[in-house]
């Protein structure tokens, strides 16, 4: 009753309070009893574990740790921990204070995952608090209202026993109106390594610090001479730029004793984007990107922190080789872009970084194998795949940590990373508080490898998540950096982790492909996904073979192709195909601009003729190596040359087109459907065909005589015209002659002198009848009467009549 009171708002009665505190200290007299005389057994603690809290018990106030400084402290340190308590209770705490517990030393990696896995407080385990001036006291905490605190204890108050790992608690302990006693109200667990002098022998630890990203760059490019790249979007910029993500790996990392794990593809887009480049936007609309600087200034500063280190290199965009060996081996020729982007792995880093990487090694997603796995990896020429432990367990009862090398047969190595310190940082590294509980956990596990078995050295391999987000590479870089200036691990790259002496004890028995997680294989790449990629290539290879600079198609899509088998597409299926969809339909689009015009129907008349078929190119480089055919579907009505079809070689320079001519033959009158289709040196047909009715019109005898007809009717025409035109200069010459006015010229003499009249030239020659009958009229020497009549009309000077013809 007086709970529910208080649930309702309302303040119990005195009596009431006291009846409810005496009745708890009575209920709770022979359990404290029982703690007291009876030790907490492994049965006890799992009981605690699983036994529901009351209101005010040790889950009523929220303790959250945000540093612990050293993390890793030795002699004569002072250990400062510093975080926040919240009440997360409905009544307010007073009288209480945070102090600090260490427990017991534990003695295996499996303790201190189970002490990481319990909540609430567990008296014996968790210690003793160390009280007096060491702790910070809290008058009163409101429900709701969190508190800051900072804890600093000189380390050897703790009273550390020999190296070990710790459990480090920090409690809140208070009291409440209904439970008015002291008591731990709260608590946050943590561990303490404690290492305070070199180790006689250390672990060599090997940390893989991947530079990885997602798909950025597509298969297009701006029809220029330059090829300006075109980008999916403007993502990378961000992730590059002072304060993203590939730039705070980048900074962290160059300070760090690390491998770097690089995907060439991010080297190529960050590349070209230091050059002109282009981003899509909206629709189909392209804009130029404006990032060239932030591009510049990352590849210089990762060219200066990769000398002289360790750098591995995965195949060209990381390609999914679990989706590979799974489903894409069953379409034909999948397993050859593996090989392709391997090849140009190597030579992509080299270019861009000046250094020269190791490209025998290949990592699964999350480090998961099984034969199938492997056999595709091998393919490629890796004969060293980063495995884990999870995938490849231990099965001999091994009491320590084997060396990660291990032979699997055929000559390839597994170096299998530890599973538990590889995903130390996978979780939400965003808050103060997970942070620093990752980092203790990470460290005190390393600590414990080193201490299971401490003569003999080991070499273990770290590799994280493949994309780690700023805050998770944040968290790695604090542990690494207490890592690597601790007195157990030694740094060391990962060939030399590969080429370590393996344990004869461990296992080296790859896991069948039954055992494959379930939930890595519901993000694979399915096999439409490689038979679409397949599709693709057929296409290019089509394609190239007419083009003068193959290179310019060749390496753009090539690459292309390589990103969509991308490991950074699982668990996005939808951009995935977005993505293979739209590098097909750019290819289509380039390939269709070599193409043949379309026509209308064609009328020839005649047995004979020529049909001109057009080729246009509108790419930014020639083609050549193509055939055009045409073929009459009719060659009984139409032949084309001396048969069905006819072939001829095609050469088209760039933004140009180019007609073709066909010699055809006519048999019959009619309709004959006509195909032009442009084929490839080899044979295969090269885009649509386009097909075309040829009207055949044969001419006939009768159609022959009208023509004649028409020419003869012109002929007679003619000749009338000419004998008309003659009979008119005969009768105006006898007018002529009649006329009174003219002058005689018998005698010999002429009008105009008494002298003879010279009958000839000045060279005394007779004059030429021809001559004479040619003259003008109105001419001095007139047509005797005895001269024949002319044989043709007098020619004139000026131009013929339109239409009129004259044979001479």
């Amino acid at each position: 009753m007086a709970e529910a009171a208080e649930f309702q708002g309302m303040s119990p009665s005195p009596a009431r309070r006291w009846l409810r505190r005496t009745g708890a200290l009575l209920a709770g007299a022979p359990l404290l009893a029982g703690l007291l005389q009876l030790p907490a057994g492994p049965t006890a603690h799992a009981a605690e574990q699983s036994a529901p809290m009351a209101a005010g018990g040790s889950r009523t106030v929220s303790v959250s740790l945000d540093s612990v400084s050293p993390n890793a402290p030795a002699d004569g340190d002072t250990l400062t921990v510093s975080g926040t308590v919240t009440n997360n209770g409905k009544q307010a705490i007073t009288d209480a204070h945070v102090g600090l517990r260490v427990g017991p030393s534990l003695n295996s990696r499996g303790a201190i995952d189970g002490a990481a896995r319990r909540t609430g407080f567990t008296p014996g385990l968790d210690g003793t608090e160390i009280g007096g001036k060491y702790i910070e006291k809290f008058p009163k905490l409101a429900p709701g209202v969190a508190q800051n605190f900072t804890l600093s204890v000189p380390v050897k108050e703790l009273d550390l026993g020999s190296d070990g790992v710790y459990p480090l608690g920090v409690s809140l302990s208070g009291q409440t109106s209904t439970q008015p006693y002291e008591q731990v109200l709260g608590i946050q667990r943590t561990f303490l390594p404690w290492q305070p002098d070199g180790a006689d022998t250390k672990t060599k630890t090997t940390y893989l610090w991947p530079l990885i990203s997602s798909v950025h760059m597509s298969a297009e490019t701006l029809p220029n001479q330059q090829q300006t790249p075109v980008f999916q979007n403007d993502d990378l910029a961000k992730e590059i730029a002072p304060g993203g993500r590939l730039s705070q790996l980048l900074s962290l990392g160059k300070d760090l004793n690390v491998t770097w794990v690089i995907d060439p593809d991010l080297l190529a887009s960050v590349d070209a984007m230091a050059g002109s480049y282009s981003v899509k936007g909206d629709g189909d609309s392209v804009t130029t990107g404006k990032n060239q600087a932030a591009a510049k200034q990352w590849l210089a500063e990762l060219e200066q922190a990769v000398q002289d280190r360790d750098v591995v290199a995965l195949p060209f965009a990381d390609p999914d080789l679990a989706s590979l060996a799974h489903d894409g081996k069953n379409v034909t020729g999948s397993l050859s872009h593996l090989k392709d982007a391997t090849d140009v792995a190597g030579s992509t880093v080299e270019t861009i970084l000046h250094v020269k990487p190791e490209t025998d090694f290949a990592w699964p997603v999350d480090g998961a194998i099984d034969p199938s796995i492997v056999k595709v990896a091998t393919s490629a020429g890796a004969d060293k795949i980063i495995a884990r432990s999870d995938s490849l367990q231990e099965t001999g009862g091994l009491p320590y940590t084997p060396t990660s090398a291990r032979p699997i047969g055929g000559g390839t190595t597994a170096v299998v990373a530890d599973a538990g310190l590889s995903t130390a940082f996978g979780g939400d590294m965003s808050s103060a508080g997970s942070s620093t509980l990752a980092v203790q956990k990470f460290l005190a596990q390393s600590l414990m490898i080193n201490l299971e078995e401490p003569q003999k050295q080991r070499s273990i391999v770290v590799a994280p998540q493949r994309m780690p987000s700023a805050s998770q590479a944040q968290s790695m870089a604090q542990a690494l950096r207490e890592l690597q200036s601790g007195a157990w691990s030694l740094s060391a790259g990962l060939s030399t982790a590969a080429d370590a002496k393996p344990d004869r004890r461990a296992t080296t028995r790859v896991p069948s492909i039954s055992r494959y997680p379930s939930s890595l294989r519901r993000e694979q790449l399915p096999q439409s996904a490689f038979q679409k990629i397949e599709d693709t290539q057929d296409k290019l290879d089509n394609f190239k073979v007419i083009l003068t600079d193959p290179a310019r198609v060749v390496t753009p899509f090539g690459r292309a192709i390589d990103r969509a088998m991308s490991t950074s597409w699982r668990g996005r299926s939808t951009d995935a195909s977005e993505f293979r969809q739209g590098v097909e339909s750019y290819l289509d689009g380039l390939t269709a601009q070599v193409r043949l015009i379309q026509k209308s129907e064609t009328k020839l008349s005649g047995r004979s003729a020529t049909i001109p078929v057009t080729v246009q190119n509108n790419l930014m480089q020639g083609v050549d190596h193509l055939v055009l055919r045409l073929t009459s579907q009719q060659p009984t009505r139409l032949k084309i040359g001396n048969g069905p079809y006819a072939e001829q070689p095609i050469t088209v320079s760039g933004g140009h087109s180019q007609s073709v001519k066909f010699t055809t033959t006519a048999n019959a009158n009619g309709r004959a459907t006509v195909v032009a289709q442009l084929f490839t040196e080899d044979g295969q047909a090269y885009g649509p065909a386009v097909t075309f009715d040829v009207n055949v019109t044969e001419i006939t005898p009768t159609v022959m005589l009208v023509i004649a007809g028409g020419v003869l009717l012109l002929v007679l025409a003619g000749f009338r015209m000419y004998t008309q035109r003659k009979r008119l200069a005969a009768q105006e010459a006898e007018e002529e002659r009649n006329d009174p006015d003219t002058t005689s010229q018998e005698g010999g003499l002429n009008d105009s002198t008494d002298g003879p009249v010279d009958t000839g030239d000045t060279d005394g020659s007779s004059a030429d009848p021809e001559q004479a009958s040619d003259a003008e009229p109105g001419a001095d020497d007139q047509e005797q009467p005895s001269d024949p009549a002319p044989d043709t009309a007098p020619e004139s000077a000026d131009p013929s009549s339109t239409g009129e013809r004259v044979d001479r």
